[in-house]
């Protein structure tokens, strides 16, 4: 009898493993590499900045777990920061309600995003991209410059510290424990494998397919505003450049945490992991002055490379 004497492995989804060992191997060349590396304020520096892929990463993972890809987070998370930046100068004594103004603004493209997709049956890369690249249209058309302002306490949001934990990668890491649970205990949370899996079976059985991949949408939107806000928090403006960079980035951590593009597989903690090893390497760099674009090279190889063994092991599986 060939029976497996740890079967608790057998249910270890093996992408974490995989961004788990790639983020153990920078840890460890970082230390080796600079004394400063290794260093408590450096780790908690680091999730501070990594917040805004953070929230955009989640946000894209809701939608390819639907077997969607949102193109348009970049785009929302520019007009986010201008909106927010410009009502904020006119208004400043109303910075809570702009601030909700704004997350809805962004959920509301997202679940635009999502209705458009459904109703015409156009793939959602080109709904998305459409998308976005209207909303730069117009942020390009408001200014081309960075412009606005918001009152100093809003900066709280990227520089301040909850106890040893600074806000906003506090904020990024409660979001994502409460979608994971969310996911992982609520009905409507388990239907978003099983749209994204199998549509035709989840209609089947009465999940209403329609109204989750609009959630999807809508939430992805609304992580990607989040993150808008929180460039406006740690600038002080609003930039019509800022999230051209955003909308590729927040697929990376989706791709090495082991999400399938088509839908269906994937969990939010290898996101998560994502986020932090593509944050810890980009910090791992700058401390050894390479260049950006060589960073994106060596980016890409590792996204390129995490993938390989990925598809490699699931066809000896």
């Amino acid at each position: 009898m060939n029976r497996n004497p740890f079967p608790v492995l057998r249910r270890i989804d093996p992408a974490l493993v995989i961004v788990a060992l790639l983020l153990a191997a920078v840890i460890f060349a970082g230390c080796l590499i600079s004394d400063r590396f290794g260093t408590v304020r450096n780790f908690t520096n680091v999730l501070e900045q990594t917040s805004a892929l953070g929230f955009a990463s989640l946000g894209q993972a809701l939608v390819v777990l639907v077997g969607g890809i949102n193109l348009s987070i970049g785009a929302i998370v520019t007009a986010a920061t201008l909106l927010l930046a410009g009502l904020g100068e006119l208004h400043p004594a109303l910075m809570v309600p702009i601030i909700a103004l704004t997350l809805i603004f962004g959920a509301g493209v997202g679940f635009l995003n999502g209705y458009v997709t459904l109703k015409t049956g156009v793939h959602p890369m080109i709904v998305t991209l459409g998308t976005g690249t209207m909303l730069n249209g117009v942020a390009l058309t408001y200014t081309l410059q960075p412009t606005g302002g918001v009152p100093f306490w809003v900066e709280e949001f990227a520089y301040g510290w909850l106890g040893p934990l600074p806000i906003s990668g506090l904020t990024m890491l409660v979001c994502f424990a409460l979608v994971t649970a969310a996911l992982r205990y609520s009905r409507t949370g388990r239907s978003f494998l099983a749209v994204g899996g199998h549509p035709e079976a989840a209609s089947m059985i009465g999940i209403r397919s329609a109204r989750i991949t609009l959630l999807a949408y809508g939430a992805s939107g609304f992580f990607a505003a989040l993150a808008g806000v929180y460039f406006v928090s740690r600038t002080g403006v609003g930039d019509p450049r800022i999230g051209d960079p955003i909308t590729l980035a927040s697929i990376t951590p989706v791709i090495l945490g082991g999400m399938v593009l088509g839908g269906g597989k994937g969990n939010l903690i290898g996101v998560l992991l994502g986020v932090m090893l593509v944050a810890l390497l980009s910090n791992l760099l700058n401390y050894m002055s390479v260049s950006t674009f060589l960073q994106w090279v060596i980016q890409g190889g590792i996204i390129i490379l995490a993938v390989v063994i990925r598809v490699q092991k699931a066809g000896r599986a």
